[in-house]
C-alpha cells in the first residue's frame, strides 16, 4: 500500500490489499474514541473510496505519513482476518420506455433494444464510489456485450434525476438534474437523495439489482423515496 499526500489535510491510498470500498467503511465506522485516534488519525474526517483508491480527509494538516501507513496495515490486516461484511441489496426499479438513448444505443450494439434491457437487468452491480454530484452512484461491471459504449460526443446540459445510464463499463443512476454524457436507457422514478436530510442510501460496497417496470408503475412510484 502507498500512502500519498492529497493536499495539506488529505491523503490517498493506492496499491491496496483489499477492495477500496471495504476500508473506506472500515475507517468511518472506527469509534473515534478509541486509541488509534489518539496519534495520527485524532483529526480524521472522512474517508472516502474510489474503485481501487482510498482519499482519506483530516481537519488539520497532516504531518507523518510513516505513522499513518503503519496504523493503516493494522486495519487492513484486521478486515482480512475478519472477511467480507454481507452487502446491503439495493433493488432499483426502472422504466426503460423513458429511456432517450436506448434505441440508438441499441443499434450502435447491433442489436435489439430488449436485448440491450435484458443485459442490463441480467447483471449485479457493485457501487464501487459516489462522486461527481451527491450520491452519484458508480457501479460496475456490465456485461460484456453492452460495455463498449462510448459517451455522447456532447453532454446533456440536463440529465433528469433518476436516468440511468450506461458508458464503457459501467451504469449509474443520476441522483439530481445535472449536466451528463452517459447514454441514458432507462429511468426511476424513486428520490435517490435528500442532502438536507443527509439522506443517501446507496453507499460504496453496496450491491444494486435493477427491476423493470412500466410507465403506469413509473407515476405511481414517482417522488417516493428509495
Amino acid at each position: 500500500m502507498q500512502v500519498e499526500r492529497l493536499g495539506e489535510k488529505a491523503v490517498i491510498l493506492r496499491d491496496l490489499s483489499c477492495p477500496a470500498f471495504e476500508l473506506a467503511k472500515a475507517l468511518n465506522k472506527l469509534d473515534p474514541c478509541a486509541p488509534l485516534f489518539s496519534s495520527e488519525f485524532r483529526n480524521f474526517e472522512e474517508a472516502v473510496a474510489s474503485y481501487d483508491t482510498v482519499g482519506l480527509y483530516f481537519s488539520e494538516a497532516v504531518n507523518r505519513l510513516d505513522g499513518l501507513h503503519s496504523i493503516l496495515l493494522d486495519v487492513i490486516s484486521s478486515l482480512i482476518t475478519l472477511g467480507s461484511v454481507e452487502p446491503k441489496v439495493v433493488q432499483i426499479p426502472v422504466c426503460y420506455d423513458l429511456g432517450p438513448d436506448l434505441k440508438a444505443s441499441a443499434q450502435i450494439l447491433r442489436m435489439e433494444a430488449e436485448d440491450l434491457i435484458s443485459l442490463h437487468l441480467g447483471t449485479e452491480y457493485r457501487c464501487y464510489a459516489v462522486g461527481f454530484s451527491p450520491g452519484f452512484p458508480y457501479l460496475g461491471y456490465l456485461d460484456d456485450r453492452i460495455a463498449t459504449l462510448p459517451r455522447l460526443p456532447s453532454p446533456r446540459l440536463r440529465v433528469e434525476p433518476g436516468a440511468v445510464g450506461i458508458t464503457g463499463r459501467q451504469t449509474a443512476i443520476y441522483p439530481s438534474a445535472t449536466p451528463g454524457g452517459w447514454n441514458l436507457i432507462g429511468r426511476c422514478p424513486l428520490r435517490l437523495v435528500d442532502v438536507a436530510d443527509n439522506y443517501f442510501p446507496i453507499q460504496a460496497g453496496d450491491i444494486v439489482r435493477f427491476t423493470r417496470i412500466d410507465e403506469r408503475e413509473f407515476s405511481m412510484q414517482e417522488g417516493e423515496r428509495l
